[in-house]
């Protein structure tokens, strides 16, 4: 399937995963068929690109997406599976950064990196402490620390210097706009969550969630 015909399925799915997030009753099928569809059609992109960026990466890259797909199905179940959820998308991210991680070269980028996400992470555990159950604070401390990890090495790779050849450095690029993209998510989700609720938190959280996956996808792909 060409690049523009499977962007325009994922699109599709996607819209058809963000209604059903709005739908009660029998229409929440809706949301539970194309929730992890869209993911598995997105971890498509990573599967078929080529030239891939490096085996290793791809490999990686794989696991962390069929990972996000358990935690998809984990967090849309009719019972309380925020935990396990939160797990599998913690193992999906300590694949991405072992994925990120591959030929870094540490630097000023990645000091930047750090110090940017980190003040983000804190600012925003912070301002999240007091709403959050005290038996999930553990569990979501270790998460936002994993995730910001992930993060700044998305961001570092590219603002590493040497600049990357131009290839390597699209692919980076990719990867950066993932990494900030799922923070962007989960801390929506987190403040719809524990916050009291965010208006059109389904939008808002699978449309970012969405476009994290997709540009990790794009980033395997290094031309």
């Amino acid at each position: 399937m060409s690049f523009g015909r499977r962007d325009g399925l994922i699109l599709v799915v996607a819209v058809l995963a963000i209604i059903g997030a709005f739908l009660q009753g029998e229409g929440r099928w809706l949301h539970w068929f194309a929730k992890p569809a869209t993911t598995l059609l997105i971890a498509g992109i990573a599967w078929q690109a080529r030239p891939a960026a490096s085996p290793f990466y791809r490999r990686a890259v794989l696991a962390g997406m069929g990972l996000s797909c358990l935690g998809d199905i984990a967090l849309m179940l009719p019972v309380d599976a925020f935990v396990p959820g939160l797990v599998a998308f913690l193992l999906a991210h300590l694949c991405y950064i072992a994925a990120f991680r591959d030929g870094l070269h540490a630097g000023r980028g990645l000091l930047a990196a750090a110090l940017l996400l980190g003040a983000f992470a804190i600012g925003n555990v912070l301002a999240l402490w007091p709403h959050l159950p005290v038996l999930l604070r553990v569990p979501v401390l270790a998460y936002v620390g994993v995730l910001a990890t992930m993060a700044v090495l998305a961001l570092a790779r590219h603002w590493q210097r040497p600049r990357l050849p131009l290839m390597q450095a699209r692919s980076a690029r990719w990867a950066a706009v993932g990494g900030v993209l799922f923070v962007a998510s989960d801390s929506l989700l987190a403040w719809d969550r524990f916050g009291g609720g965010l208006p059109l938190a389904g939008l808002l959280v699978l449309a970012t969630y969405y476009g994290a996956q997709y540009a990790i996808a794009r980033s395997v792909a290094q031309a």
